[in-house]
Parts: structure tokens; C-alpha cells; sequence
């Protein structure tokens, strides 16, 4: 699997952009212009640079946890745009997107970081 972090940096562009112009187009039921396009490719390709890298770095574990991190934002943006929050839902979701999957990076790179000063310890 590490040595397929190309694909997977690839296939992690292509889902997040599909999910993000699903959410947004037709469980949100916005119109979407040139400008959601470019800012739902930015995001998308810094997702998957992200992916990539951790692989290509050998970061197992901080590529589980980022990616759970960004399974369950995704869950929670589509959770939001569902049940609406009186005009609100489309901001909450799109934070709620942004917050976990920062966390999910945030946190993985600290357990690499013990899991690296517990191994140069022994």
C-alpha cells in the first residue's frame, strides 16, 4: 500500500471532489459556478497531497487517523446539510468538514511523533 501512494493520492482527490459536489449540488440543493468548482478542487487536491504524503513518508498511522478524520467530516457535513439547522447547516458542515479532518491530521502526526521518540528511545 506504501508504495501506491500516487493512486491512493489520486483516488482521495477524486472521492473528496465527488462527495463535495454530491453534498453540495444535490443533498444541499445549491447551483454550483466556475468559483464552488475551483475552491472543491483546491480543497480536494490538498486532501489528497496530504494522503500522499503521509504515505510516501511512511506514516501509517497518521494516515488512518487523517483519514478517519476526514470519513467523519464528511459524514458530518452530509449530517448537516440533511437536517438544515434553520439556514445554517450548509456553514456547520463545511466547518464541521474542515475541523475533523484538521484534527484527524493533527492528532495522527502526534502519535507518529511518540511512536518516533519511543522508538529512538530503545
Amino acid at each position: 500500500m506504501l508504495k501506491n501512494y500516487g493512486k491512493i493520492a489520486g483516488i482521495t482527490i477524486i472521492l473528496s471532489l465527488f462527495l463535495l459536489i454530491l453534498g453540495v449540488k444535490y443533498v444541499l440543493g445549491q447551483d454550483l459556478v466556475v468559483q464552488n468548482f475551483i475552491a472543491f478542487a483546491v480543497i480536494s487536491v490538498l486532501v489528497g497531497t496530504i494522503t500522499g504524503a503521509l504515505l510516501f513518508y511512511k506514516l501509517k498511522f497518521a494516515y488512518y487517523i487523517f483519514t478517519a478524520g476526514l470519513l467523519i467530516g464528511f459524514i458530518e457535513l452530509f449530517r448537516s446539510f440533511i437536517s438544515g439547522m434553520d439556514g445554517w447547516g450548509d456553514l456547520i458542515g463545511i466547518l464541521s468538514l474542515f475541523i475533523f479532518t484538521a484534527f484527524g491530521l493533527v492528532i495522527g502526526l502526534i502519535i507518529e511523533a511518540i511512536l518516533y521518540f519511543i522508538r529512538k528511545n530503545k
